[in-house]
């Protein structure tokens, strides 16, 4: 029987934090778990290739957009089931086991994490993940930095990822709205942009950002603002 889970993984120059989010995967591939690891990049300038040949990971590669390159990593995939995650978050301990359970369990579900950050200290990341949390609780609304598995039965249903260069995951969110399960278990993500901008003044421009666009702004607009 081959294993269900294809994991795909968007790039773009994000080679050096890759090898411990592979290494997050590590039970998953010992459960018997993982089928393959598709890495689909956006025009990396930074080695990936080498990387994926190293870690025989298939490699996808095309013009960069986050919408459009996990489109592109799901049309490659052959798994039964899609682990989408991003290249800066770690799956949490115990993931493999959780992940067998609802495998078992809620096929017309999708899965997803809580959040936290990684060796990230003090009240902003304690709000910053607390409100993702209780976003995703009350409102079906993770955002992709909480990793999503999704069959691929269900992917099709909904009409997978669109083609955005931003806000695809709260755009998939909405057509899964109902038919999200919140792990107990938390990814770790890094805290890198954060710790830039200001735990405060970056959560207070993704918020922002949300309202737009719910209230109709195009992604595209939006992306102008988020891309560094």
């Amino acid at each position: 029987m081959r294993a269900p889970i294809s994991v795909i993984i968007p790039t773009l120059n994000a080679t050096p934090k890759l090898r411990e989010t592979m290494l997050s995967l590590m039970e998953g591939l010992d459960a018997g778990l993982v089928r393959e690891l598709i890495l689909t990049d956006g025009g990396s300038t930074d080695g990936v290739e080498k990387m994926a040949d190293f870690v025989g990971a298939e490699l996808v590669i095309g013009a960069p957009g986050r919408g459009a390159q996990l489109k592109r990593g799901a049309e490659a995939a052959q798994g039964d089931w899609l682990l989408f995650l991003h290249a800066d978050t770690w799956m949490p301990e115990g993931w493999a086991e959780a992940t067998v359970q609802h495998l078992a369990k809620s096929y017309d579900r999708a899965l997803v994490y809580r959040l936290s950050f990684r060796d990230a200290q003090g009240a902003g990341p304690k709000m910053t993940a607390g409100w993702a949390n209780l976003r995703t609780k009350l409102f079906d609304l993770p955002y992709g930095d909480q990793a999503l598995l999704i069959s691929r039965e269900l992917y099709d249903e909904i009409g997978g990822f669109a083609e955005l260069p931003l806000m695809e995951d709260v755009d998939i969110a909405r057509r899964l709205k109902g038919r999200i399960a919140l792990s107990p278990l938390r990814v770790q993500t890094d805290p890198s942009r954060y710790q830039t901008s200001g735990w405060w003044r970056q959560g207070g421009r993704n918020l922002w950002r949300l309202l737009r666009y719910r209230c109709g702004a195009a992604p595209e607009r939006l992306a102008r603002g988020y891309r560094p």
